[in-house]
């Protein structure tokens, strides 16, 4: 069985050990690498190759430049945004555009995401 390869990069500090908490014990889960620091995440994620990135929800209607930047040069990536403090997450993906879908920001809603695959078409 091959392991979902997760890249967490969140602010703050609490955040981040809640979310390798959440996911490091999980067998089925590797953690490919851990950042608190925007200016070497793009680096970061071309290294590692995540098939996710968890990072920090700090606009939650709004879609920063970084994720779009992201997830147009690494397509196949998927993120996670999570602000536990407003109990939200959106989960982002690019597919020919980029879609986001809104997720509990819980042990289960981030397990959920990791483990299942968005729809591609909606029906």
């Amino acid at each position: 069985m091959q392991k979902v390869k997760v890249l967490v990069a969140n602010r703050p500090r609490l955040m981040k050990d809640l979310v390798l908490a959440t996911v490091g014990d999980q067998p089925d889960i590797e953690i490919v690498g851990e950042t608190e620091d925007d200016a070497e995440l793009t680096e970061l994620v071309e290294r590692t190759r995540p098939d996710y990135l968890i990072i920090a929800l700090e606009e939650p209607e709004g879609r920063p430049g970084l994720r779009g930047f992201l997830l147009g040069r690494y397509p196949q990536m998927k993120i996670l945004a999570v602000a536990p403090e407003r109990n939200s997450g959106i989960f982002y993906w690019a597919f020919v555009d980029i879609r986001s879908m809104r997720v509990e920001s819980s042990e289960q809603g981030i397990l959920s995401v990791l483990r299942n695959k968005p729809e591609l078409v909606s029906t």
